[in-house]
């Protein structure tokens, strides 16, 4: 059971729009956007869920900050643009998440600017790159790991004293229905995708004390540029993969040729449950969110999960923590 005395699992279906009316309103009885007040920081805001997203928060009142690497960049200055051209609220910041530096000084910069608070972390940022486990080399692995596992504990590392401080703080992880369930051919994207599972909800049952929430996005199959950015990688894999190998495994080595789209669903689904979660009240956020219009086989293994954990620790010292987070 949440703070509020609300059973967080009965919140699941309520929708954004009947959340929405419960708004703040001005002094001149005037409702506030929807997001009014809150400060974001999104990674990996290049392309995908974090462009849409830094968009779409601004355009409902919050302040946000969209993070991507290797600034300048055309991406940076189109987001840029778009910001002024529409009064949103959008500051570009460089981080790159393989960097501890980059990380560190990208996070001060914001807090800097904030005023040393930030309400909400969402930890975007990912890559992709098939073929069989053995065609995985080491530099293939290292990759995906700093991508997808360590740059959110790095972000989490960062943002944290601050939101303890504040004894507030939501934080969302990206992860995939493929951080549950798994596909052969997807090389380490499960592996990291389901460590980055376990480190959110370890996290989450850590973070009940402060105040802090994580919830975890699974989404499916949707047309973002990590398709075409995998197929990037996949090429360099293949180059420098013994033939010997790729013949080991001819269905999926020829898979890694071909270019994914991701299908035809809407990315913008993410930003909108997110959206949604965000004005859910404090203690009602559910700790997994799987998004996609299509099947979601992994919601039957968060449910078998809940009840596993439920029951291993519900009764321990640390029942409370887990029955904050999961009922």
């Amino acid at each position: 059971m949440g703070q509020s005395g609300i059973n967080r699992r009965q919140m699941l279906g309520v929708s954004a729009a009947a959340l929405g009316t419960a708004c703040a309103t001005s002094a001149a009885g005037a409702e506030a956007p929807p997001l009014a007040g809150k400060t974001i920081l999104i990674t990996g805001s290049a392309s995908g869920f974090g462009r849409a997203g830094a968009e779409h928060y601004a355009r409902l009142g919050a302040r946000v900050f969209a993070t991507m690497r290797n600034l300048p960049r055309p991406e940076a200055a189109e987001l840029t643009k778009l910001a002024a051209d529409e009064n949103l609220a959008i500051e570009v910041v460089e981080i790159d998440v393989m960097s501890d530096d980059s990380v560190k000084a990208g996070v001060a910069t914001v807090l800097e600017k904030t005023g040393g608070t930030l309400d909400i972390l969402i930890n975007n940022a990912g890559i992709g790159l098939g073929g069989p486990m053995e065609v995985q080399d080491m530099e293939a692995t290292t990759l995906l790991f700093e991508t997808n596992v360590f740059g959110p504990h790095r972000m989490a590392l960062a943002v944290l004293p601050a939101m303890r401080a504040a004894n507030n703080g939501q934080i969302f992880q990206i992860s995939s229905q493929l951080g549950r369930v798994i596909a052969p051919g997807l090389g380490h994207y499960s592996p990291t995708k389901f460590a980055l599972e376990a480190l959110s909800e370890g996290m989450a049952y850590e973070l009940v004390p402060h105040g802090i929430e994580v919830t975890i996005i699974q989404p499916g199959g949707y047309p973002t540029s990590i398709w075409t950015k995998s197929r990037d990688r996949a090429d360099a894999l293949l180059a420098r993969t013994p033939q010997s190998v790729l013949d080991a495994y001819p269905e999926i080595s020829a898979g890694m040729r071909e270019t994914r789209t991701g299908g035809t669903t809407d990315p913008m689904d993410i930003p909108h449950a997110i959206t949604e979660i965000i004005l859910m009240p404090r203690g009602t956020r559910p700790l997994r969110r799987p998004v996609h219009p299509g099947p979601k086989p992994q919601e039957a293994i968060n449910e078998v999960s809940r009840q596993t954990q439920l029951a291993m620790l519900g009764n321990s010292p640390f029942g409370p923590w887990v029955k904050d987070v999961l009922d």
